[in-house]
């Protein structure tokens, strides 16, 4: 198999919805990737802070709920098998629900994109990002209101001594 090489619509019906979502996983987050380093250059901290609150199942979970009735028969499908499969792992930061539909949603991604739909993934893909992307703006300018007013943490393996003066622990 060659990189973006098409499977036979028979073949990716046959994969596991999880499956399907570890592949639209890595195409969305690549997606939202790139529409973040096209706004303008930041370091690579932002860029990640950024990217993450997008491309998580909280975030996903609000956009798969209203694109689900913009599917067609077909990806509904897919979004139905991704969302009940039995999955070897939980969302971290995110109930049952919320990670069930973000699976879905990255089923679905998943899926069209190993069977070349790339035009109608493309729009799904805009779609989701653009629903996502306003409470990512808003969760990282918070993030970073927080951070500047928290004290900031000592380093690993760091005491204060009793003169004020930083030592480090040698272990």
């Amino acid at each position: 198999m060659r990189f973006c090489e098409e499977l036979k619509k028979e073949r990716a019906e046959s994969l596991n919805g999880v499956v399907l979502a570890f592949v639209g996983d890595a195409v969305y987050s690549l997606f939202v990737r790139e529409k973040l380093v096209a706004e303008g250059d930041r370091k690579t901290g932002d860029l990640n802070r950024r990217s993450s609150a997008v491309v998580c199942a909280k975030a996903q979970a609000v956009a798969a709920k209203e694109i689900y009735p913009l599917l067609t028969e077909e990806e509904q499908g897919v979004f139905r098998r991704g969302r009940n499969a039995k999955k070897p792992s939980h969302a971290k930061n995110a109930g049952v629900a919320e990670y069930n539909l973000s699976t879905a949603l990255e089923a679905v991604f998943g899926y069209l994109y190993l069977t070349g739909g790339r035009e109608r993934l493309n729009e799904l893909l805009s779609l989701a990002a653009d629903i996502s992307y306003p409470q990512a703006k808003e969760s990282s300018s918070g993030r970073a209101r927080r951070e500047e007013n928290e004290p900031t943490e000592k380093k690993i393996g760091e005491t204060e001594d009793t003169d004020g003066k930083d030592e480090r622990k040698t272990v």
